[in-house]
């Protein structure tokens, strides 16, 4: 018996969309509200700017407590890459729903939990650093620390995408490994 020269191709999988719609909504919430917990980390570890209260109640900050306000972001930033590195690498061991759906779901609920953890997180932090007293002129205070961008909104989303396509590409099936035989 000779080998086979010519082997018709398989039918290319196709994107699944219906069966996906309700696991995506999950994972839409469910990493949206992942937002919660990131915020109050982000409060709790973003340094506050020490300000000198001045006549007619002017907060100047002192001496290189400015740069805070760029420790505030980078915090941000970092606690969303590594939410959307940890993200993305545990919705692609959700193996029978892999594919665009799901990721579209997840980048969808990234933007939401990095809205969520924007609120979330400066009203923990306007807890935390709550001036009960009115401060005299002299006084100095901790001002709470605050997002000055909402360009950090992108920090999970991006991230999320990326590690999601580079396991896509490094997986190498046409069905993204779907199928559990």
């Amino acid at each position: 018996m000779q080998p086979h020269l010519f082997v018709l191709p398989r039918e290319r999988p196709k994107v699944v969309i219906k069966a996906d719609l309700l696991p995506a909504v999950s994972v839409l919430s469910m990493v949206g509200l992942l937002g919660i917990p990131l915020g109050w980390l982000w409060s709790r570890l973003a340094p506050p700017q020490r300000v000198r209260v001045f006549p007619n109640n002017e907060l100047i900050p002192l001496q290189m407590e400015s740069w805070h306000r760029f420790d505030d972001l980078a915090v941000f930033v970092l606690l969303g890459l590594a939410g959307g590195v940890l993200v993305g690498a545990v919705l692609w061991l959700l193996r029978e729903r892999r594919g665009p759906v799901v990721l579209f779901a997840a980048v969808g609920g990234s933007v939401l939990g990095g809205w969520l953890a924007v609120q979330m997180g400066t009203a923990f932090a306007n807890g935390r650093y709550e001036v009960t007293a009115a401060p005299k002129v002299g006084d100095v205070i901790e001002q709470a620390p605050r997002l000055e961008s909402m360009w950090v909104l992108l920090a999970q989303p991006v991230t999320l995408a990326l590690v999601y396509a580079l396991l896509a590409a490094w997986n190498g099936r046409d069905d993204l490994g779907r199928r559990l035989g």
